[in-house]
């Protein structure tokens, strides 16, 4: 499985803010699920889920995003772009 995971350290080595800025995004991005697959009860998608790795906040989106809703995947990208977010890709596929 492809993954992005986006840290919430920036290029120069700054702590992102807020804290909860993962859950955030993450909280955005919670109606992109797989076909078919429906919760009533308010849960992260399985596409984009915020962790933790190597003791810093990140959020882990994993490319089928990119399949299933090209705009939610450029959203994303944009905003670890956007705030100078370091990237780190883990997988075969080259990510945009």
């Amino acid at each position: 499985m492809q993954q992005l995971i986006i840290y919430g350290l920036t290029k120069s080595g700054q702590k992102f803010r807020p804290s909860d800025w993962a859950e955030r995004l993450a909280g955005v991005m919670a109606q992109f699920r797989p076909p078919g697959i429906q919760s009533s009860h308010l849960t992260y998608s399985p596409y984009v889920i915020p962790s933790d790795k190597d003791g810093h906040k990140c959020l882990i989106v994993d490319e089928r995003l990119r399949q299933l809703e090209p705009r939610a995947w450029k959203f994303v990208n944009d905003f670890a772009v956007d705030n100078d977010l370091t990237i780190e890709t883990i997988g075969e596929s080259e990510f945009e």
